[in-house]
């Protein structure tokens, strides 16, 4: 499988997911006039890893906005992992945000109480 790089836009994070290392990074603002469109290409990519790759799945965001269609997509990937942590898969993510954007890090916690897998939150100063 193919490394995954989907470029950052004025209303869309950059997203970079490494097959060798298992590792999803997501960074920016994510508004796009669909998401669907945007996400989709990630969601196959997690799910064939998940399916094809023995190895520790990690996901790395710096999300600054999101708006309500993006949180979906990010819900199907979180829904993802989160099956895949209770058959033994080895899964996390790691969201960290600026101090000052309280809005992002009460998502992030909204997100990490649903899942079971280990999610960190880190707040920068």
């Amino acid at each position: 499988m193919d490394n995954l790089v989907i470029k950052q836009s004025s209303s869309s994070p950059v997203i970079t997911a490494d097959w060798n290392s298992g590792v999803i990074s997501m960074k920016g603002d994510s508004y796009p006039e669909n998401s669907f469109e945007l996400f989709q290409p990630l969601i196959d990519w997690v799910e064939t890893f998940l399916a094809k790759a023995n190895r520790p799945l990690q996901l790395e965001l710096e999300l600054v906005y999101l708006n309500t269609s993006s949180i979906r997509s990010m819900m199907d990937i979180f829904d993802q992992m989160e099956v895949a942590h209770k058959k033994g898969r080895t899964v996390s993510a790691r969201w960290s945000y600026e101090a000052a954007n309280e809005r992002v890090g009460q998502l992030a916690e909204e997100f990490r109480e649903d899942c079971t897998f280990p999610f960190t939150i880190n707040v920068k100063s």
